[in-house]
């Protein structure tokens, strides 16, 4: 198995510290505010790591985050709290709206058919973690506390430039009037913000330095170190969590525990919605239900986001997510042939088999979804063209529960018909050896109607699901 990583800037091999378990940490949902189409694409690409590393045999153990405390609308540490500012967006509490969009993000990985992580840990549910980790690096002589908060001193961390390849000096002499003046460099980051004084929080905690809140980056570091230990093998999130919220994760974690944090970094390019970068101003923040609204399944969304590599910039756009139901719908077709195989075909298990091979291959190649799915939709003609011979049939059975489970498309659970479609279907047959053609159309339109298409081949009827 291969992965480019960010650390080493190419492609490695995975060599996982306890093999065979491989420890993966991802950057999950900020729950104020229904997840958009940009964070879904990232999310399935963390999914999609942990089938194919199964599938390559190991046994991954996997931690996705909820951020619900914590994190400031500015990568500064200025401005609100993304949890108060949706309380006050929809007049409820911060409480109240962490666990709304919590439980709807858990529903929604449910529906797009997600490995469901070993752990979902909460930020809020971890602030003692969050407060010893302060304290180790307060001990070590990272931190120091101004009039808002406990911050960390990047420069005493001599490698935080380098995994997001910063330039420091740059950053200090383009520093704006508006940032905290008090900060030591402007690189310095937040561990532990204090409550303002004008107002009560509805998430705030008491600590050693003042009642207040963790800040965003320290939640990653404290959560990894409980379920996965001082070193990971895999971490992974957004590209735009490169320069500040990784590169923070990075420095406060291998000054508390003086080792490396992560052995491989996985990060996912960036989502354009009809050529156009996803903000507010624009309404393109497009969410699971508006795609359902427009007629389109969460199986279709998910193989759509399959089409492009993780590391590529990705395309929504409505016209792209018509053509992946198009496509979704030949391999479930593909799927249903397992009920009616053929005699006179030529796909047999060799074919099927070699087929799953090359898939798997490029797979491990660092998660190169386009060209497996190229070698699906090679079986896909070939089985469209000619059926499947009857010993082909509990390969290609084997073949579709191996593909579900290395890209969660569920084509194993394309069912066959009913006895009352299937006596329709001979019905049918026999009109058309009788060559009673207004009969056998008004039956073609009785299955139509039960959502099955028919096909007439050299080697008989075969039926489609509409």
């Amino acid at each position: 198995m291969k992965l480019y990583n960010t650390l080493t800037r190419q492609i490695d091999d995975i060599k996982p510290l306890r093999a065979p378990e491989v420890s993966i940490y991802t950057c999950g949902p900020t729950v104020y505010d229904y997840p958009h189409i940009g964070n879904w694409f990232t999310f399935v690409r963390y999914d999609l790591l942990v089938r194919v590393l199964r599938a390559s045999g190991l046994t991954p153990k996997w931690v996705m985050n909820i951020t619900d405390v914590g994190h400031l609308v500015s990568d500064a540490d200025e401005g609100e709290d993304k949890l108060e500012k949706g309380a006050k967006r929809e007049g409820k509490t911060a409480w109240d709206i962490a666990n709304f969009y919590t439980d709807y993000f858990v529903r929604a990985l449910e529906q797009l058919n997600f490995t469901q992580p070993d752990y979902l840990p909460r930020a809020t549910e971890h602030i003692r973690e969050q407060i010893d980790l302060v304290k180790r690096l307060e001990e070590k002589g990272f931190t120091y506390t101004i009039d808002d908060g406990v911050y960390y001193d990047t420069s005493k961390f001599e490698h935080y430039a380098n995994f997001a390849k910063l330039d420091l000096d740059d950053q200090q002499a383009g520093a704006r009037v508006a940032v905290n003046q008090q900060k030591r460099n402007q690189s310095d980051f937040a561990l532990w913000k204090f409550s303002p004084k004008d107002h009560q929080r509805d998430m705030e905690w008491d600590s050693p330095w003042g009642k207040g809140f963790p800040g965003w980056h320290l939640e990653c570091s404290a959560m990894a170190f409980k379920y996965l230990g001082e070193t990971l093998d895999i971490h992974s999130g957004g590209i735009d969590h490169i320069p500040v919220h990784h590169t923070n994760e990075i420095a406060q974690s291998e000054a508390a525990s003086g080792k490396p944090f992560a052995h491989y970094w996985m990060h996912a390019n960036h989502v354009l919605v009809e050529g156009e970068k996803i903000a507010k101003s624009l309404d393109n923040g497009i969410t699971l239900e508006q795609v359902e609204a427009k007629g389109y399944d969460l199986e279709t969304l998910r193989l759509y986001i399959l089409e492009s590599h993780y590391r590529t910039q990705s395309q929504f756009s409505w016209e792209g997510l018509a053509a992946a139901k198009s496509r979704l719908t030949s391999y479930q077709n593909m799927a249903a042939q397992v009920w009616q195989p053929n005699k006179t075909s030529n796909v047999e298990a060799q074919i099927i088999n070699q087929v799953q091979a090359e898939i798997k291959t490029a797979l491990e190649n660092d998660l190169n979804t386009p060209a497996a799915l190229e070698r699906l939709s090679f079986l896909d003609d070939r089985v469209n063209a000619s059926g499947i011979a009857p010993d082909a049939v509990s390969a290609m059975q084997a073949f579709l529960q191996w593909v579900d489970d290395a890209l969660g498309l569920r084509l194993s659970q394309v069912a066959d018909i009913s006895d009352e479609q299937k006596q329709i279907l001979s019905a049918r047959e026999a009109a058309r050896k009788e060559q009673d053609w207004a009969e056998a159309d008004k039956l073609r339109d009785k299955l139509a109607e039960l959502g099955i298409g028919v096909r007439d081949t050299a080697w008989g009827q075969v039926w489609i699901r509409l």
